[in-house]
């Protein structure tokens, strides 16, 4: 029968490179079932997380992480043919540990870690936890408030420009009302419309506009063309294919189109009121 002190000598023989080697080769054979049933083998894994717990805490893991990098790599054929086992070991737990922390640091898997062009980022990092804020932490980062960022003046010369077209209509012999009416219902429409054809097309057939605003069918087609141009598709490219609106937004003055005698001309014959 083994004695306690035969037992206590052979647990310990693995313990050096070549005892590794032997006690390897017993687990391994019958393809690696005897890691289930051999005593050894629970006493060298045993060991093997004392023997690398150091190893782990430092990467900030748990001893029997780094036990079980030890199980893959003691497994592998690769450490039975070694000149020092457990040096191959050793640097398999390493590698891994390091790879370990790094998945942590980084988000991602430990497979990834272990890639050099991954590994190479910094560690993920919540804004909240630097002790400076981010503008302070690299220049990239600055942004201008969204306040300051807003450019007004696009804004200004819309409502510019939409002023401009209701005083237009009204010094041509359209009621207030019906031209501020009319043309903030055109403008809207038109904001929300894809193109200038388009909301053309949709205000032409828009008859419970018409009806709501109290304009004639002549004098409701009449605005639409002058204020988007787009009656005819021959003049697409002329004044009168630009429309009211989108030359006061290029620049041209209402005292220029007020010498458009054609405009002028198709505003006044066509106003509320004004018979054909």
């Amino acid at each position: 029968m083994e004695t306690t002190t035969q037992r206590d000598t052979g647990s310990r023989t693995f313990h050096a490179s070549e005892g590794l080697r032997m006690l390897l080769t017993r687990l391994q054979a019958d393809g690696g079932v005897r890691w289930r049933t051999d005593p050894e083998a629970c006493e060298l894994m045993q060991y093997t997380a004392r023997r690398y717990a150091a190893l782990a805490r430092k990467h900030r893991l748990d001893p029997w992480e780094a036990a079980a990098a030890a199980f893959d790599a003691m497994r592998a054929p690769s450490t039975l043919r070694a000149n020092d086992p457990w040096a191959i070991v050793t640097r398999a737990v390493q590698v891994t540990c390091i790879a370990e922390e790094r998945a942590q640091g980084l988000l991602c898997s430990v497979h990834q870690a272990r890639r050099p062009r991954v590994s190479s980022y910094h560690d993920a990092e919540r804004f909240s936890d630097r002790e400076h804020a981010l503008p302070d932490y690299h220049p990239a980062f600055s942004i201008t408030p969204l306040d300051a960022q807003a450019d007004e003046r696009p804004q200004v010369e819309v409502e510019s420009a939409v002023e401009d077209a209701i005083l237009l209509f009204t010094l041509l012999g359209w009621p207030t009302d019906r031209a501020r009416g009319g043309v903030e219902y055109v403008c809207g429409r038109l904001a929300d419309a894809p193109s200038r054809p388009s909301a053309y097309e949709s205000l032409r057939r828009d008859y419970a506009a018409r009806a709501m605003l109290d304009v004639p069918q002549r004098a409701w087609m009449a605005m639409l063309r002058t204020l988007l141009g787009c009656g005819n598709p021959l003049q697409a490219h002329t004044a009168a294919g630009r429309g009211i609106l989108l030359r006061l937004l290029v620049g041209e003055t209402l005292r220029a189109l007020l010498h458009d005698d054609d405009l002028v001309a198709d505003i006044v014959v066509n106003a509320p009121g004004v018979r054909p």
